[in-house]
């Protein structure tokens, strides 16, 4: 099992929003914006960071999915 960022991103766009500009609202690293985007583990700071960015919940932004799902 790993977790998935696609509904961070599938948020993105459905918000009109790009990486630099969740960069901007929540105060994240480009590091850690390269991290979500390699499905890498980030630090729960950053998940709050983004959820009070966008002001949503951290199931808004990410799921546990199956290793085989991927």
């Amino acid at each position: 099992m790993r977790f998935s960022y696609n509904k961070l991103w599938k948020l993105l766009i459905d918000r009109g929003m790009n990486k630099q500009r969740l960069k901007e609202v929540s105060g994240i690293s480009s590091a850690s914006v390269a991290k979500l985007g390699k499905g890498a583990n980030v630090h729960t700071d950053v998940l709050l960071k983004i959820c009070m960015g966008l002001n949503c919940d951290v199931g808004d932004i990410m799921e546990i999915i199956e290793e085989d799902d991927y």
